[in-house]
């Protein structure tokens, strides 16, 4: 009997992972199935052709302005990437229906909006023109002035189907500007858009440091006569608190990883040195000592390693130091100066400024070989202060040309140098961070 009732279950037990199975292979589209991911750090690659028609109403009929502002926005957005090339609208009058094969597309995104009574539906899908296939598609629902974020959610789910990794445009920059007359803290979005002065105090501000999850900014300001550490919630714009007023240098926030903590330099013991202190400012612990000036730490992403900047060996060099052991090591030897490094978020590379023949220029560097340093900037002018997209992919920094400094951007190989924000004023101290949900 007991045999029996086992063998029924068994039967069934069966049974039901048969079912399973049949429903979870019926659930993955081919399409989804057979995608093969663009490598887009690839030297040779040519750009994708992407159409982007002006979206379309529910019923066919659209408000043309919004139509095709989402279509725009959704372009930019895409073409910030760096691997695609939009298909100009006016060949084809930002139809949809338009032959594309023939105009040389090798994607399209068909765009559509609904307004109700209770908000704005955005969807989009993506087509394979060679393959005369849907590949992808993604709907969301919010509120009308939610419009953009919703294309530009709709967008890095795109370029989530061709890399494999989520889309970067609405990720933020945090930069230093002059253009109200003194050097203030501002925050705006990588394609220029909400851009909101977060500091007022008309004084110096420098350095401004995004916690990881990008709801505080940290930075320091001299409008007090001393060089004091501030930390915002930019979820709001009213309060600014001091963390760190001790005499002298607080200066160049690193955060941690977890967000818990943050290295700083201070000199309030004389020499400027690194020390860990928690978001309240509490001093942690002391990291250097006595050993030349020490500043401009950046964390591993694993948070096991910082690489920051020292002058122990005569001139400004970078260091690895095991944040655990307190075990240091040289990591650069060529050029006069090497300053401003940045751990990329995948850990596998360095970027930092670097002095070569009287002019500055930007860096990378494998952090487990010294001999790995090679220069990815280039043309004329000065280029400092490198700072890496959440994915890896891009490296921001300061340029000046003819007396001008602005924010520009490069794939992380150095390629398609662009001007960020073409905005009154001088630009620098760029940081980057994800959005704020």
């Amino acid at each position: 009997m007991i045999c029996i009732k086992r063998t029924t279950e068994m039967k069934y037990l069966f049974a039901l992972l048969f079912c399973l199975l049949v429903f979870l292979l019926g659930s993955f589209s081919p399409a989804a199935a057979e995608r093969v991911y663009l490598d887009i750090t690839a030297q040779d690659m040519r750009k994708v052709v992407v159409a982007v028609p002006w979206f379309t109403g529910a019923s066919g009929a659209a408000d043309q302005d919004r139509a095709r502002a989402m279509a725009e926005l959704l372009a930019r957005g895409l073409e910030f990437h760096g691997f695609i090339e939009i298909l100009d609208s006016q060949r084809y009058g930002g139809r949809s229906d338009a032959d594309w094969k023939t105009l040389g597309a090798d994607y399209v995104v068909l765009g559509r909006y609904e307004i109700q009574d209770s908000g704005l539906i955005v969807e989009g899908r993506l087509l394979d023109v060679g393959a005369d296939r849907m590949l992808a598609g993604r709907r969301y629902r919010g509120d009308v002035s939610q419009q953009e974020d919703m294309v530009l959610r709709l967008c890095d789910h795109l370029v989530e189907e061709f890399t494999g990794e989520e889309g970067i445009s609405r990720s933020r920059l945090a930069f230093v500007s002059d253009a109200s007359g003194k050097k203030e803290v501002y925050v705006a979005s990588v394609l220029g858009m909400n851009m909101r002065q977060v500091t007022r105090h008309k004084h110096l501000a420098v350095s401004p440091r995004f916690s990881p999850d990008g709801i505080y900014l940290a930075y320091s300001s001299y409008h007090s006569g001393n060089q004091n550490l501030y930390l915002t919630d930019l979820r709001q714009n009213q309060v600014t608190r001091a963390i760190s007023r001790r005499k002298g240098m607080n200066l160049a926030p690193a955060w941690s990883p977890d967000g818990r903590s943050m290295i700083v330099t201070l000199s309030k013991d004389g020499s400027p040195d690194l020390y860990r202190i928690d978001r309240e400012g509490k001093v942690l612990e002391r990291l250097t000592q006595g050993a030349g000036i020490n500043v401009s730490a950046s964390w591993s992403p694993d948070g096991k390693s910082i690489v920051f900047v020292s002058d122990r060996s005569g001139r400004p060099q970078l260091y690895i130091m095991n944040v655990k052991s307190k075990q240091v090591r040289r990591l650069t030897f060529e050029g006069s100066e090497n300053s401003e490094p940045a751990w990329s978020p995948k850990g596998d590379l360095i970027a930092f400024t670097g002095q070569r023949g009287g002019g500055y220029q930007i860096f990378v560097i494998n952090p487990d070989d010294p001999l790995s340093a090679r220069q990815v900037s280039s043309g004329w002018g000065e280029f400092e202060s490198p700072t890496w997209s959440p994915d890896g992919k891009q490296i921001a920094f300061s340029r000046r040309r003819d007396g001008k400094q602005q924010i520009c951007v490069m794939q992380k190989d150095g390629r398609d140098i662009r001007v960020l924000f073409d905005i009154p004023g001088n630009q620098t101290y760029p940081q980057w961070t994800v959005p704020m949900d």
